[in-house]
C-alpha cells in the first residue's frame, strides 16, 4: 500500500511503525474471508482492508477522528482473525492498538458513551469492584426490559447466577512442588476470572504442583492492561503492565522464574507484547517468560491417559490460535489424558466476547454467539471447554451444555476434583 506520510510525521516512532505496517498491505483481501463483522455485517469498512483505509486517511492528514472512522473502528474484535490469514504479515494488532489510542486522544464521544467505558474501565479490572458490581447486577436484573440502552441491558446479563467465594489461593503466596521440584512459574491470577470464576485458578494451581512446579502468587501483580488497551486508554494499560512488570521482575530476581503461567489468553497475548507496548529490557524479559498453561504442560509432558467416554468440544479462543499462534497444544493436551475432542465448524471465527465487546457492541456480539454455539452443540459434545474466561461466559449464556476451562479437565484427569461447572 503506498502511504504519504511526510518525514516530518515519520520522525514520530508511533506513525514510523505505523507506515510500515500499513505499506506492508497488498490489498489482497484474504483477510475479509476471516472477519467476522464483515460477515455479519457485509461492509467493506468493517472488514480488515476497509479499516486499515480509514487508519491510513486518518494518520496522514493528521486530523482528529470523525464519527464514521470511529464507529468501524470501535466495531473490530480484535480477534485478529486476519493476521492468521494474511499472506503479507500485516501487523493489524499494533495497528489496530495505535488507531484506538489516537481516536482516545482527538475524538470526543457522546457523554453517556465517555460514561460507560470510563465506568467499564474503573470496574472490571478491579476485582473487589467488579464483583460488587456483579452483585448490583443480579439485583437489576429483574428490571432489565425496562433500560432502553441494549448495553446496559447486556451488562445485567454478565452476572452469573452464582458469584464465587473469594479464593485465598489468589492470595500472594508461594505453593511448593508435589515431590521433586521440577520448575519454579509465577501465575498471573487475572483479574475479572478471580470474581467470575475461582476453580480456574485454583485448578492450575493444583495440576501445576502435581506436576513438579514451585508456583508464586506475585505481590503487586494485578489486571494485565488488556481491557483498558483495547479501549484506546494507553496510560492506564501502560500504567497496569508497568506494575506486573515489576511484580515479576522482583520474584525473578528473587528465585528465579522459569516461566510465567498465564490461564487467561486474553491477558497471555498482551503479556507476550509487553516489550512492544512499554520499553526497557524488564518488560522483555517478561514477555519473554509468558507462556499459556497449555504450552508450559506441552513443555512439561502428561501422562498418557485411559479413554473417558467424554466427548468435549473445544473451543478455540481468538487470543490463543490467532493472538497467540497456540493451536494444537490444548487439543493434544485433552487428547493425550483421554478425552475425545471434537471442533467445531469456522473454529476460526470469534465467538463474539472480545473484552467488553459484547458490552460495548452487544447485537453484534448475540449473532456472533449464536452461530458459535450453533457450530458448537451440532457436535453433541458432553462438555465445552476453552482456555479464555470470557469465552466461557459468553458462550456458556448461550447454551446448557457445560462449559469449563480446559486445566480443570486435565487436573480432573490426572486426579483433581471432577469441574464444579459439570454438576
Amino acid at each position: 500500500m503506498q502511504t504519504y506520510f511526510s518525514d516530518a510525521q515519520l520522525a514520530d516512532p508511533k506513525l514510523a511503525e505505523a507506515n510500515k505496517i500499513l505499506r506492508s498491505c497488498v490489498h489482497c483481501g484474504f483477510c475479509t474471508a476471516t472477519c467476522p463483522t464483515y460477515q455479519v455485517l457485509g461492509d467493506e469498512l468493517d472488514s480488515p482492508r476497509g479499516r486499515i483505509y480509514l487508519i491510513k486517511e486518518m494518520l496522514e492528514s493528521g486530523r482528529p477522528a470523525d464519527a464514521r472512522t470511529v464507529k468501524h473502528i470501535d466495531r473490530c474484535l480484535s480477534c485478529l482473525a486476519c493476521m492468521t490469514t494474511c499472506p503479507s504479515g500485516v501487523n493489524y494488532m499494533h495497528l489496530i492498538d495505535q488507531a484506538r489510542a489516537y481516536v482516545e486522544k482527538t475524538y470526543r464521544r457522546p457523554w453517556h458513551d465517555r460514561a460507560l467505558r470510563r465506568v467499564l474501565a474503573w470496574v472490571i479490572p478491579h476485582p473487589t469492584r467488579f464483583r460488587l458490581a456483579l452483585f448490583a447486577a443480579k439485583i437489576g436484573r429483574p428490571f432489565a426490559p425496562l433500560i432502553p440502552d441494549a448495553r446496559l441491558r447486556a451488562m445485567l446479563a454478565m452476572a452469573p447466577k452464582t458469584i464465587p467465594p473469594v479464593s485465598r489461593n489468589d492470595d500472594p503466596q508461594t505453593f511448593a512442588a508435589k515431590g521433586e521440584r521440577r520448575m519454579r512459574v509465577a501465575l498471573m491470577t487475572g483479574c475479572a476470572q478471580k470474581a467470575l470464576n475461582t476453580d480456574i485458578n485454583d485448578a492450575t494451581i493444583r495440576l501445576l504442583r502435581r506436576l513438579g512446579c514451585e508456583v508464586v502468587i506475585p505481590r503487586g501483580m494485578g489486571c494485565c492492561g488488556a481491557l483498558t488497551h483495547h479501549m484506546g486508554r494507553e496510560g492506564e494499560s501502560h500504567a497496569s503492565a508497568r506494575a506486573n512488570v515489576a511484580a515479576f521482575m522482583a520474584e525473578h530476581r528473587a528465585g528465579g522464574l522459569d516461566a510465567i503461567v498465564i490461564n487467561t489468553s486474553g491477558c497471555g497475548t498482551t503479556v507476550k507484547d509487553y516489550g512492544h507496548m512499554l520499553d526497557g529490557e524488564e518488560a522483555k524479559v517478561v514477555a519473554g517468560l509468558a507462556m499459556d498453561v497449555s504450552e508450559l504442560l506441552v513443555k512439561i509432558g502428561l501422562p498418557e491417559g485411559a479413554a473417558r467416554g467424554l466427548r468435549v468440544a473445544y473451543h478455540a479462543a481468538c487470543s490463543l490460535q490467532h493472538g497467540q499462534q497456540v493451536k494444537s497444544a490444548p487439543k493434544d493436551l485433552l487428547k493425550r489424558v483421554g478425552f475425545e475432542v471434537v471442533e467445531p465448524a469456522d473454529s476460526h471465527l470469534c465467538c463474539g466476547s472480545a473484552g467488553t465487546y459484547n458490552l460495548l457492541q452487544p447485537e453484534i456480539s448475540a449473532q456472533l454467539k449464536a452461530r458459535k454455539v450453533e457450530t458448537l452443540e451440532a457436535k453433541r459434545p458432553d462438555v465445552i471447554a476453552a482456555g479464555n474466561i470470557g469465552c466461557m461466559m459468553q458462550i456458556g449464556s448461550g447454551t446448557g451444555v457445560p462449559v469449563v476451562h480446559t486445566v480443570e479437565l486435565l487436573d480432573w484427569a490426572l486426579g483433581g476434583p471432577k469441574p464444579r461447572g459439570m454438576g
